[in-house]
C-alpha cells in the first residue's frame, strides 16, 4: 500500500490510499481523505479485508502514518506482518509504485478533479471498469487482474464488436456480440 497526493482544481490537497494485491496486480481498495491518520488507515485496512480475508504481509514505505504505534499494533492484532521498505528505496515496493504511476499517467494527467467526490467517482470508474477488468499487465503474462471470460474463436469477417466507453471515452472496452 502507498499514498498518492492529488491536487484538485481548487488547490485542495487530497491523499489517496491505494492497496494493491501483488499476486494479480489487482487494486483491492482505494480511499481518499484530506487528513490521513493512523486510525483512518487502520479503518481502510478493515474495509479492504472483509470476512477475514487478511493478507499475511503488508508492504509499505516509512511514512510516519504507517510507522505509528497505533497502526503497528493494529497490524499485530490482525496477524499481519508489517514489511517496511528501506528509506528512499521505492524499488522495494515496485508494484505499488508502478500502480501509482499508472494512476497518474493514465487518469490524473488527463483529468483534474473538482473535489473529493469527483475524485472518488473518477477513481472508482477507472479501477472497477478499466484497470482491474480490462487493462493488461506485463507482470502477469499480459492478462488482466480480474480474469476475463474465454470467448469463442471466430474469423475476423464474422466477428462483430461493441465498444463500451470508460471515463466518457478516455478508454474503451470491446466485447463480442453473441
Amino acid at each position: 500500500m502507498d499514498f498518492l497526493v492529488v491536487p484538485t482544481l481548487f488547490f485542495q490537497v487530497l491523499y489517496v490510499l491505494v492497496i494493491i494485491n501483488h499476486h494479480r496486480r489487482k487494486i483491492e481498495h482505494i480511499a481518499i481523505t484530506a487528513n490521513p491518520t493512523s486510525q483512518w488507515v487502520a479503518q481502510q485496512i478493515r474495509e479492504a479485508t472483509p470476512y477475514g480475508k487478511i493478507p499475511k504481509y503488508l508492504i509499505h514505505d516509512n511514512d510516519t502514518i504507517f510507522r505509528a504505534k497505533l497502526f503497528q499494533d493494529f497490524l499485530e492484532n490482525c496477524n499481519i506482518k508489517s514489511k517496511k521498505t528501506a528509506i528512499k528505496s521505492p524499488w522495494q515496493n515496485g508494484i505499488s509504485e508502478r500502480c501509482i504511476g499508472i494512476l497518474r499517467a493514465e487518469l490524473l494527467n488527463h483529468i483534474i478533479p473538482f473535489n473529493q467526490k469527483h475524485l472518488e467517482q473518477l477513481l472508482k470508474e477507472f479501477v472497477n471498469d478499466y484497470y482491474n477488468p480490462v487493462r493488461t499487465h506485463q507482470g502477469i503474462g499480459c492478462k488482466t487482474p480480474i480474469p476475463r471470460k474465454k470467448l469463442k474463436v471466430t474469423k475476423t469477417e464474422n466477428t462483430l464488436l461493441i465498444s463500451k466507453p470508460i471515463l466518457n471515452g478516455l478508454y474503451c472496452d470491446y466485447d463480442k456480440v453473441a
